[in-house]
């Protein structure tokens, strides 16, 4: 069952470094298309499939096209959008990014408790064919001059390492923590990344360019953004397993919970990247860490034995806390970048993101896991002690928070 969405983690993980080829080569509406006609056929197979293992490829076929839709969308804003707009725009882009998993687990809830599990696949179809509609009508066609040599062996590398990280975290609540399946595929992982480090750095066209790592605001911005992603999808395995599995309550329950905090990050979403725009993103950021860090305390708390509404207010705390800081740290470590970077940028922040969303969903699951073999408590110990990790998380972002240096104005050309 793992694999419904481990394969299109794997698979969008390991899209993601080919898009800074893939931008350099081929116009961004050409790009675009072909991106939304992949979504498309992969979303039709598993609304039509027969079989589980029909379900999986689908969702692998998804992936091949988000993960090229992802990248290609913040680079294009970050490229185009001028200056002093940056911010305005991401936010528009984070309502889509960010609101869109946060509001997913309503959405299915209702799905899943009403309808076929098929309506997953078939709600979102009217959706895609909207999207490619406008993009052939709006999408400017923008001319590349490029012609990149594509890093064959760089990608052989990275995929190698990548998937084996993955599977090491994604492993952790199923093995032993210092079995091959886990410590040996995440070490494993890390030897192969690390020939991929070396041979970027001596490759003419590599294939994510990455000096990026030498802009310090980069570096912290992403390291911040990997700390608090990690909290907030091993948050979204924490809420249902104490409503659905501790508390017994349905699917629908567990989806109302987060939908406040849910339409709160939509609703605010663009403000918050337009707040980027007007204030110092240390104000922003450091506020957004109080705030996630009193939700989750409040959830570790007393959130074990609240009722949905208790917490549900918790959640949309932290919401609001996730929300303040989100943008402005994209639009913070890719706005600064030289504009040629821009595309490894992006590549970077999201492979990193992908790679930290594992980290933070196995983390959680281990801890729950361990706890509650070693203490008694009907599981409500576990879920504590996941809170807790959240927090730990947070609190460690604020220590990297003070390397953060205001905002100047931005892309330069190298």
């Amino acid at each position: 069952m793992q694999w419904v969405t481990n394969g299109y983690m794997l698979v969008n993980a390991l899209m993601i470094p080919v898009s800074a080829f893939l931008i350099r080569r081929f116009s961004f509406r050409n790009l675009f298309l072909i991106a939304t006609l992949i979504f498309l056929l992969g979303t039709a197979l598993g609304a039509s499939g027969t079989a589980f293992i029909v379900v999986i490829i689908a969702r692998m076929v998804q992936a091949v096209g988000a993960g090229m839709m992802m990248p290609l969308v913040n680079v294009l804003a970050i490229r185009y959008a001028q200056p002093q707009k940056k911010g305005a725009i991401m936010g528009i882009i984070g309502l889509a990014f960010n609101f869109s998993p946060i509001i997913g687990p309503t959405v299915s809830g209702v799905i899943l408790d009403y309808f076929s599990w098929r309506y997953l696949f078939i709600v979102i179809l009217p959706f895609i064919l909207i999207t490619l509609i406008a993009s052939l009508i709006i999408l400017p066609n923008i001319a590349h001059n490029e012609l990149p040599n594509f890093d064959t062996r760089g990608f052989i590398l990275i995929s190698i390492g990548l998937w084996s990280i993955l599977m090491g975290l994604s492993s952790i609540s199923t093995a032993n923590l210092l079995s091959w399946r886990v410590a040996g595929l995440i070490i494993f992982g890390a030897l192969f990344t690390a020939f991929f480090y070396r041979s970027q750095r001596h490759r003419d066209q590599p294939l994510i360019n990455l000096n990026v790592f030498k802009h310090r605001q980069f570096v912290v911005a992403t390291t911040i953004n990997t700390l608090i992603t990690a909290t907030m999808y091993g948050n979204a395995i924490l809420l249902p397993l104490l409503i659905q599995t501790i508390q017994g309550r349905s699917a629908l329950i567990s989806g109302l919970v987060i939908l406040p905090g849910a339409i709160l990050t939509g609703t605010l979403s663009r403000l918050s990247g337009r707040l980027y725009d007007r204030l110092d993103v240390r104000v922003l950021v450091y506020t957004g860490l109080a705030i996630d860090c009193t939700g989750t305390l409040l959830q570790a708390l007393i959130g074990t034995n609240s009722t949905p509404i208790v917490l549900a207010i918790f959640q949309t705390v932290r919401q609001l806390g996730l929300v303040t800081m989100l943008i402005p740290l994209q639009t913070h470590a890719l706005g600064l970048l030289p504009y040629d970077m821009v595309p490894d940028g992006v590549a970077t922040f999201n492979t990193i993101r992908q790679v930290a969303a594992s980290f933070g969903t196995a983390l959680i699951v281990a801890v729950i896991a361990n706890v509650n073999q070693h203490w008694a408590g009907a599981g409500y110990l576990g879920i504590t002690a996941g809170f807790i990790v959240c927090l730990l998380l947070l609190l460690i972002s604020l220590l990297v928070a003070r390397y953060l240096s205001k905002q100047k104005s931005t892309n330069v050309t190298a």
